[in-house]
């Protein structure tokens, strides 16, 4: 997979910008605040149709402006792919593969594949369970987007089951029993059947994780992680577990079991590590699970998705950056910075980005060019 060329017009902090991408790394450097991130993030939406930052849409409409565009030019397994996508700050937008209006967003699901690497990636680790599962649940989407559907429709189906548990106030009559009788039969089919697909991909990608974390620790110590639910092993599985805990759920409004309530448990040593390892460890737990998605998706697919890294490096040590470095896959990757380029990177373009009065700019050079160190240098090059 190789993206050539990009175009944004009203995204974020661009009124226009044009790139040209290589294969090999592209660095995205500037001070902080000028937009580098923003170019990683319209990539990411290509791929997803969602901000990698969890921006809503109207934040990725450039202030004033009605809509943002972002293009794409691509070369997927030896074929040309033209993304454009509309975003709307209000309502819906478009998008088009091949000048092919798209129906369903999760049809785009595939064409472009991407890995982002944040710092914000701590998270998957410290944070709570919501985001372990949105995680996995991106990573079976990644290895085969049919996933994305019954993923959504489960999704669907919670919140039909949780607006009639708050509408029922408490008291559930007959016919509200019999519908929720009705959403439950279709929570124990779709719950069952997302637990088991990320069960599976758990154990296929445990020592993929083990191994990523040693490639990138100081201290390697064996890492654990495993699906966590209080039903997968109850008595009648999920419909058992639903039909017990129906008081509460009628009680409290909301439904408390199910695999939207699951977790991924990880383990360093013997330990939890969302509480007992170091930040240290936390943070190479974390680009570690990045890390090992990549590599699983790769090895499913026989091509590498393009790597997005958003200044991770500002955050690692530098023997934790130099690990890093020596384990990146080989392929088109981008990376946004406003520090030095760590050592041992072998960069094939640099993309050096400015913020004017009138929004962010590009200029596009090679390792060992003049930086541009000016507005008016830009300028005048631009004139040229």
């Amino acid at each position: 997979m190789l993206v050539q060329r990009l175009w944004l017009r009203d995204f974020r902090s661009y009124a226009t910008a044009e790139l040209t991408l290589s294969d090999g790394l592209t660095v995205v450097q500037g001070r902080n605040g000028v937009g580098k991130t923003n170019v990683l993030e319209a990539l990411g939406y290509l791929a997803s149709l969602k901000s990698f930052r969890g921006a809503p849409n109207e934040a990725m409409v450039r202030m004033g402006a009605e809509r943002a565009i972002v293009r794409g030019e691509a070369v997927v397994e030896r074929r040309e792919v033209l993304l454009e996508a509309e975003i709307s700050p209000t309502g819906r937008g478009r998008t088009l593969v091949n000048k092919q209006p798209l129906r369903r967003a999760r049809d785009l699901l595939g064409v472009l594949r991407v890995s982002v690497f944040s710092p914000d990636d701590l998270i998957l680790v410290k944070g709570g369970p919501g985001e372990r599962r949105d995680w996995l649940d991106d990573a079976l989407i990644a290895m085969h987007p049919k996933h994305g559907q019954s993923i959504d429709e489960l999704d669907r189906v919670v919140r039909q089951r949780n607006a009639l548990l708050k509408q029922v106030g408490g008291r559930l009559n007959d016919s509200a029993a019999l519908t929720l009788d009705v959403w439950d039969a279709k929570l124990t089919e779709l719950g069952t059947t997302v637990a088991l697909d990320r069960t599976a991909l758990l154990a296929r990608m445990a020592p993929i994780l083990a191994m990523a974390y040693d490639d990138i620790a100081e201290a390697p110590l064996p890492v654990g992680v495993q699906y966590a639910s209080s039903w997968w092993s109850g008595e009648g599985g999920l419909g058992g577990a639903l039909e017990r805990g129906r008081p509460d759920d009628v009680r409290r409004g909301v439904s408390l079991v199910g695999p939207h309530r699951d977790d991924v448990a990880l383990t360093l040593g013997v330990r939890p590590s969302r509480t007992h390892a170091s930040q240290g460890e936390q943070r190479t737990l974390a680009l570690a699970m990045r890390l090992a998605v990549h590599r699983l998706v790769a090895e499913e697919l026989g091509w590498t998705p393009v790597l997005l890294l958003d200044d991770v490096f500002s955050e690692l040590d530098p023997n934790r950056s130099a690990a890093l470095v020596r384990n990146l896959p080989v392929g088109q990757a981008l990376l946004a910075t406003a520090t030095d380029i760590p050592a041992g990177m072998a960069v094939t373009s640099i993309v050096d980005v400015e913020l004017r009065p009138d929004g962010s700019t590009t200029r596009s050079r090679l390792p060992g060019d003049k930086p541009v160190d000016s507005v008016d240098e830009i300028a005048q090059e631009s004139a040229r």
